[in-house]
């Protein structure tokens, strides 16, 4: 049985979550591999919208084990309100598996999140201040938390302590902040070890096992190809691997276990904090899209940039994660705008890039060379086959499918799970 892949294409929000809940009933895992709490996901399942921002999409699903794995920091305090909330609504989150060595935001790496990004002022990453990018860089400077040190108190407290002796340093010298004390992190930081205990193992080896006895696992990318550290549009990026790749270091999981890579593209583009975007809107069809398509954070609740569809990046995502099918999102947002403009390459300085630009400052000039195709003003949320679509919204998905470098196997055509079409199964 196959381990499956799921990331985002573009700047995250594309919806994943939908997704990973489409696949739900087909797999026995999902897998969160990298990021934290940094991103979140919606999904709706009949009356009931869940927003899930740490926690894996498929905890949603009965009988299906969800998995915080090795490449995910973890901010505790997050993690119980979720798991709170979840089962004040009735849904068991017995299941749920944390790796031991996943990495632990404190409440240092919170407070220098948002001192640190106040202080760049007009340099601003646009970081959703949670402590995510401080926990990653205390994971590679060696001087990290792993959630198995809370089960040692002299390892944890000597660990704080170290961290603190530097990091108190720069709070108060540079930035005219308190001090953070050890005994209040350590003591909050075994506060959750009753919570932890029962979830808390070697997920690597859990994973291996399941594949070994024909379980299918399905890994969950948390942001996007865009907003990955290596191959997105640094520094306007995440701190974390959101690409394929990210999947096998994040989770102990060896690459040839993966045998299918699902990436999900919405029908236009959105993208929250700074960086550069070519296809953003200014005028009241940025508007219109925000508006329509509920263009808010998950997780900041921030209105998220919107452009039109860009192909070029689409192709960039299918070469970097090697997608093998493409889930189209958000087709309904579109219905009722007369000519739909797609991104087919970039002008830089005079001269055509078919391809994503390598140099930064490219990309960041860059204007989109536009095709017009005709829109459609049925409703298609009633859809569930691809023949049922109006003729444009159907020539509109074929010409994407054709520049995207992937096949197009599943239409979102409007927020409710059973709203879908399938023209491809996406396990085979």
């Amino acid at each position: 049985m196959p381990a499956v892949l799921i990331t985002g294409a573009q700047w995250g929000d594309e919806g994943k979550g939908r997704a990973t809940d489409l696949l739900g009933s087909r797999v026995d895992y999902v897998v969160k591999f990298n990021g934290g709490n940094n991103a979140g996901h919606t999904v709706v399942v009949g009356d009931e919208k869940y927003a899930l921002h740490l926690l894996p999409s498929g905890i949603l699903t009965p009988g299906v084990t969800p998995i915080i794995s090795n490449g995910v920091v973890i901010d505790l305090a997050v993690l119980k309100h979720e798991l709170d909330a979840l089962s004040e609504r009735g849904v068991d989150v017995s299941k749920l598996k944390v790796s031991a060595n996943a990495h632990v935001i404190t409440e240092y790496h919170r407070t220098l999140d948002k001192v640190t990004e106040r202080f760049l002022g007009k340099r601003q990453i646009g970081t959703t201040g949670r402590g995510i990018g401080p926990a990653y860089a205390d994971k590679i400077n060696r001087v990290g938390i792993r959630i198995q040190d809370i089960f040692d108190e002299t390892i944890l407290r000597q660990k704080v302590e170290a961290a603190l002796d530097f990091k108190n340093q720069v709070l108060v010298k540079i930035y005219n902040r308190r001090a953070i004390s050890p005994d209040e992190v350590v003591e909050d930081l075994l506060g959750y070890r009753e919570l932890l205990e029962p979830m808390v193992c070697d997920t690597g080896l859990m994973l291996h096992e399941a594949m070994g006895e024909g379980k299918t696992v399905l890994f969950e990318a948390g942001q996007a190809t865009m907003l990955d550290i290596d191959h997105g549009t640094y520094p306007f990026v995440t701190s974390s691997n959101a690409t394929a790749g990210g999947a096998s270091t994040g989770s102990g999981l060896p690459p040839h276990k993966i045998d299918r890579v699902i990436s999900v593209v919405k029908a236009y583009t959105t993208r929250v904090g700074a960086g550069p975007f070519p296809t953003e809107l200014f005028d009241e069809m940025g508007e219109h899209l925000a508006k329509v398509g509920h263009e808010y954070g998950t997780t900041t609740g921030r209105l998220r940039r919107c452009g039109w569809y860009d192909a070029p990046i689409a192709r960039y995502a299918a070469r970097i994660n090697g997608v093998t099918d493409f889930v189209l999102t958000k087709l309904d947002v579109l219905s009722g705008i007369k000519s739909i403009p797609v991104c087919v390459a970039y002008d830089v300085n005079g001269v055509r890039h078919d391809e994503m630009p390598v140099n930064q400052s490219d990309f960041h000039h860059a204007k989109p060379i536009y095709e017009e195709f005709p829109g459609w003003d049925e409703d298609i949320s009633g859809a569930r086959t691809f023949e049922e679509l109006p003729k444009n919204a159907q020539d509109y998905i074929l010409a994407l499918e054709a520049m995207s470098g992937s096949r197009i196997s599943a239409i979102g055509v409007g927020p409710e799970r059973e709203q879908v079409v399938v023209r491809h199964d996406l396990l085979n």
